[in-house]
């Protein structure tokens, strides 16, 4: 628990030194108010961006509280899923390339530890980033538009965070079986977008999928109820992580073995 507990803080420090409990939500946020904002001008965006007949009057339906929050986490299944892989992709790689892993290596610390304390600490600051931006954005939404309840905004959050925390896994595990930041990036990016293409296109077979954790949560804000499906695909999501943690550690005993 002491080993776990230094590389924790380890972790903490190098992320506070790269910026990166700064940069990270700060984006997240100008992503998440973007879905406001451009939803309420959205017509003086129109109309300034032009060339239109004189006289053209534009009318566009004023979308709900909810409809935007929905919006908002389709900007995050997208954009924010790229950023956090990106964000994600360094965390082993950099030590490799660096020579740093060796030093952690000839402690005595095990595999186990030097993974979960990499997976917790890069959760935190995401899931941090994501709650950040999603507040903001809630908040906005309800100045300019109608309000969503908290306890419906709340749910929807805690059951997309799920996707996070399964994401968070999957680069991790990635990051042990590759030494090139770009190839564990793309490899992540193109897992989970075949993950969320074949939730779309099988829907019978992946009820259980990761992949519907957006639609879960959407339907929570429109709804304004939990159901069961969402129960089945936050168990499974977790399972899947607890898969994918169980295999970076692993993968990082073998790498530790071999010393490659």
């Amino acid at each position: 628990m002491r080993n776990f507990i230094v590389l924790f803080k380890k972790e903490m420090k190098e992320s506070m030194r790269s910026g990166k409990w700064i940069w990270l939500p700060i984006v997240m946020m100008v992503i998440g108010i973007s879905q406001p904002l451009t939803s309420y001008y959205m017509p003086q965006i129109l109309e300034m961006a032009g060339n239109l007949p004189e006289g053209t009057v534009i009318e566009i339906p004023m979308p709900t509280g909810a409809e935007v929050l929905v919006g908002t986490m389709s900007q995050y299944g997208t954009i924010g899923t790229l950023l956090f892989v990106l964000a994600l992709m360094n965390v082993i790689s950099h030590e490799r390339q660096t020579g740093s892993l060796s030093f952690v290596m000839v402690r005595p610390v095990s595999a186990l530890q030097y993974i979960i304390s990499k997976y917790i600490s890069q959760l935190s600051i995401l899931l941090v980033a994501l709650a950040a931006s999603y507040l903001l954005t809630w908040y906005y939404t309800t100045i300019l538009f109608d309000q969503v309840p908290w306890h419906l905004m709340l749910a929807s959050l805690a059951i997309y965070s799920l996707w996070i925390i399964f994401l968070t896994a999957v680069t991790l595990f990635v990051g042990t079986l590759l030494r090139n930041s770009g190839g564990i990036a793309g490899v992540s990016v193109l897992f989970l977008g075949v993950i969320s293409i074949l939730t779309t296109l099988l829907p019978k077979y992946m009820e259980w999928s990761p992949g519907n954790l957006r639609q879960e949560a959407s339907k929570i804000l429109i709804e304004g109820e939990w159901g069961q499906s969402a129960s089945l695909v936050s168990l499974s999501t977790l399972a899947l992580s607890i898969l994918f943690l169980g295999l970076a550690v692993l993968v990082f005993k073998k790498f530790e073995r071999f010393g490659n």
